[in-house]
C-alpha cells in the first residue's frame, strides 16, 4: 500500500500535467483561430480589391462575381462567405475605391488649401479621365450603378456628397452657402458626365475628347468667376 502524501503527490502532479496540457491545447486553438481571422480579412481585401479594380475598368454589369474571385485567386464560393449578393460586394467595393482616389486628392493637397479652379483643373484632367481601373468609381460606374441596387445608389450618392462637399469648401466662404452648394453640385455631375463622354471618344476622337474636358472645366471656371462678378 502506497503511503498516503505519495498518492496525494501523484495526484498533484497530474492536475499540473493536464492543466499544462489544457493550456497548451487553447494556446494553440486561440492562434488557430487567430490565423483564421487574418486569413479571413486578407481574402476579403483581395476580394474587394480585386472587385473595386473590374467593377471600374469594366463595369458592374460586365463582370461576373467568378471573376472576381478568380482575380483574387479564391473561389467562388470563398467570395459568397464574404459577401451577400454582387450588390453587397459592388457596394463595398464602390466605397474601397472612392476612399483610396479621396486619399490621393489628399496626399495631392498636402497642407495646403487649393483653390476652387485648381480642383477644377485636377478633376476635369486627362490624367484624371485616363484612370480607368484606378480613377474615381463615379466616373466610372455613373450610368451603370443606376442599373444596380440600392446598396451601390447609396455607396454611390455618400460618394457624391463628400465630394461636392470636398469641393464646396475650396469656394469662397463669403458667396452665399445656397449659391456655393449649387456650384459644387453642378461641378461634380459636369466632372462625372465630362469624364464619361471624353473616355467614350478618345479611342476613335482624342481631339473632341480633349475639347469636351476643357469646354466644360472653362466654363464651370466661367460660373465660378460670376459669382464674384454678377
Amino acid at each position: 500500500m502506497f503511503p498516503v502524501a505519495l498518492i496525494d503527490c501523484d495526484h498533484n502532479l497530474l492536475t499540473l500535467v493536464a492543466i499544462a496540457i489544457k493550456n497548451i491545447r487553447d494556446d494553440a486553438l486561440e492562434q488557430k483561430m487567430r490565423v483564421s481571422k487574418e486569413k479571413a480579412a486578407e481574402n476579403r481585401g483581395a476580394l474587394l480589391d480585386a472587385a473595386s479594380r473590374l467593377f471600374r475598368e469594366k463595369g458592374i454589369g460586365g463582370v461576373g462575381v467568378a471573376e472576381v474571385a478568380k482575380e483574387a485567386g479564391l473561389t467562388h464560393g470563398a467570395l459568397y462567405a464574404h459577401f451577400s449578393s454582387k450588390d453587397a460586394l459592388a457596394a463595398e467595393a464602390f466605397n474601397i475605391g472612392f476612399a483610396a482616389n479621396m486619399a490621393a486628392m489628399a496626399a495631392w493637397k498636402g497642407e495646403r488649401e487649393p483653390t476652387f479652379e485648381e480642383y477644377v483643373r485636377v478633376l476635369f484632367s486627362e490624367g484624371m479621365r485616363d484612370k480607368l481601373a484606378t480613377g474615381c468609381p463615379m466616373t466610372a460606374s455613373a450610368s451603370d450603378a443606376g442599373r444596380q441596387g440600392e446598396a451601390v445608389s447609396a455607396s454611390f450618392a455618400r460618394s457624391f456628397k463628400e465630394e461636392t462637399r470636398m469641393v464646396e469648401l475650396a469656394l469662397d466662404p463669403a458667396v452665399e452657402p445656397s449659391r456655393r452648394a449649387i456650384l459644387a453640385i453642378a461641378s461634380v455631375a459636369a466632372q462625372i458626365g465630362a469624364i464619361a463622354v471624353s473616355r467614350a471618344v478618345v479611342k476613335t476622337d482624342p481631339a473632341l475628347a480633349s475639347t469636351v474636358l476643357e469646354a466644360v472645366r472653362d466654363t464651370i471656371i466661367e460660373a465660378h468667376r460670376a459669382l464674384h462678378h454678377p
